[in-house]
């Protein structure tokens, strides 16, 4: 019986590579980028793409692991959620209240840890940031309001 099972489990696990994710970027537009029109410091531009970039712009570099199922689905899951509430590769098409708003939520992100994700960072170690960074970054958000 045990052996049926891990035979169904095998074959469901093959099954479902054939359904893997979309790894086409959306087309980017330079114009409305983050960084377009903004005097930022490589320094500070660099930790922006390194910690936020990969799930929130149209820049994401999907890694081998995303091409196995079900860890690619969860993985463009959050692509997908984290564009929806922030890309940065559409920036200037958002109103400055938007823009306001979006530049408080990641100061509060970062402020209470939540961002970029731990599950991110473990497996990014270039997004990991250290508190003087984050403050970095946070008085950089706030600046931006």
């Amino acid at each position: 019986m045990l052996n049926r099972i891990i035979y169904i489990l095998v074959i469901a696990f093959i099954g479902i590579q054939f359904f893997g994710i979309d790894t086409d970027n959306p087309p980017i537009d330079e114009r409305n980028d983050f960084f377009n029109k903004l005097k930022v410091s490589e320094e500070t531009q660099q930790l922006i793409k390194s910690a936020c970039y990969d799930c929130h712009s149209n820049e994401t570099v999907f890694p081998k692991y995303a091409y196995m199922q079900p860890v690619g689905w969860l993985l463009k899951d959050h692509i997908d959620d984290g564009r929806k509430h922030l890309n940065f590769s559409e920036w200037n098409t958002y109103e400055k209240k938007k823009k306001d708003h979006k530049m408080e939520e990641c100061v509060e992100m970062l402020k209470k840890g939540e961002m970029p994700l731990k599950g991110y960072t473990l497996l990014h170690p270039e997004a990991v940031m250290d508190d003087s960074q984050k403050e970095e970054l946070m008085a950089f958000f706030k600046k931006m309001m």
